[in-house]
């Protein structure tokens, strides 16, 4: 993985998620304790889920545009601000062009999603092509701009490989969610990589809810 996932800021804690849901009954505690746990874990087991919206988390993520696509489709309880290469001009030595750490083949069968890795012969040629094709289009864009193309319509020769950079606020809702999808197995395992580091980041925050969100995940 060559883009990063870092914690800017948060708001919110397991305590707060606790007395979010007790504000129905006119209580609130202090103090974190075996009731609220078993309220937290009593909470999302049966899906209400509401309290979860009060909690928030910034990151500063980069990952290739086609990365950030599928991530992008995660709307409701987040807000989305990215580098824009209209204004800025691509940087191939601060933002490189992802490559692949294995080549997978397509599973027959599968409209979406790989198989294993590709054979190392045929991995070499493959990487080759990609690579010319990725030195092409850098030069074409460099071109373009020293003849005095705009950014706005350079950028348009730039590869889905690119990195590209966002700040990405969520509930922690939306991030469970967000976990519960691209953490799955039929994810895409370039995405796959970069949920874990969101759940790394944010367990440490929400010990509980991760704690009970997990324990739900391995009885299913």
């Amino acid at each position: 993985m060559i883009g990063h996932v870092l914690l800017i800021d948060h708001m919110g804690s397991d305590l707060t998620i606790a007395n979010v849901a007790r504000v129905s009954l006119g209580r609130s505690v202090e103090k974190l304790g075996e009731s609220e746990e078993r309220l937290i874990a009593y909470l999302l087991k049966h899906k209400h889920t509401s309290p979860l919206r009060h909690c928030f988390v910034t990151f500063h993520i980069t990952a290739p545009i086609f990365v950030l696509r599928q991530w992008a489709k995660h709307t409701i309880g987040c807000a989305w601000n990215e580098i824009s290469y209209r204004y800025v001009q691509h940087d191939a030595e601060r933002a490189p062009v992802w490559t692949p750490d294995a080549w997978r083949e397509s599973a027959p069968g599968v409209k979406q999603g790989s198989g294993g890795e590709l054979k190392s012969e045929i991995a070499a040629e493959v990487h080759g092509a990609y690579q010319a094709a990725i030195n092409d289009s850098i030069r074409a864009y460099t071109e373009l701009l020293a003849r005095g193309v705009c950014r706005e319509q350079a950028r348009a020769v730039l590869p889905q490989g690119v990195q590209t950079e966002v700040i990405w606020t969520a509930s922690l809702q939306a991030i469970l969610h967000f976990l519960d999808l691209r953490l799955a197995p039929d994810a895409q395992e370039e995405i796959r990589g970069y949920a874990r580091e969101v759940r790394g980041l944010v367990a440490p925050l929400f010990p509980v809810v991760l704690r009970a969100w997990e324990a739900l995940k391995n009885e299913a």
